[in-house]
């Protein structure tokens, strides 16, 4: 494959296979990005997209993901129902967002944009955190959801098939020790 000059310029990536979810998945990896199968996602969502990530919350929260978020977004999510761990915002008492982001504490870090110097400033101290340690940091909720598609077909497959296979094995188990007959 050849890329063409617009894409090497914006770091354009793209992933081929039969499904959506494969091809999402391939392009994601090409493009650097290492995906956790499990762990927490720490949300600092700007307040004009914070309805609309409410519905990703509950998505990373229906494959497991434990939720972390800045004390706005949490009150938010809590309302919801969704079991949630505030987290203090740059600048608050430690731990804050950035100690969580350096000791390992988030797998995915979903920071949407906001108007005004010092929320850019905190926005960017948030992605550069991210980056120097290797924390997969999303600022549109777009990306973010394309990411659950992965990641919701990585999960089925991972708890489905073992299940059905164990399932299949006992039985041919059990029927050749005679068991149920």
């Amino acid at each position: 494959m050849t890329l063409g000059p617009e894409m090497k310029s914006t770091g354009e990536v793209m992933g081929q296979d039969v499904t959506l979810e494969k091809a999402l998945y391939k392009g994601l990896l090409a493009s650097g990005m290492t995906i956790p199968s499990h762990g927490s996602v720490l949300f600092t969502i700007a307040d004009k997209d914070k309805e609309e990530a409410l519905a990703l919350v509950k998505r990373f929260y229906d494959i497991g993901y434990n939720i972390l978020a800045t004390e706005g977004t949490a009150a938010l999510i809590s309302e919801r129902h969704l079991p949630v761990t505030a987290v203090n915002k740059i600048g608050g008492e430690a731990p804050n967002l950035l100690d969580v982001i350096r000791h390992g504490g988030a797998q995915f870090v979903v920071n949407t944009l906001t108007r005004g110097s010092r929320p850019a400033r905190d926005g960017f101290r948030i992605r550069r955190e991210s980056v120097e340690n290797g924390v997969v940091c999303l600022t549109s909720l777009d990306t973010t959801e394309a990411l659950l598609t992965v990641l919701e077909s990585l999960a089925f497959q991972t708890e489905c098939m073992p299940q059905m296979e164990d399932h299949t094995a006992s039985k041919r188990i059990e029927q050749k020790a005679g068991v149920g007959e």
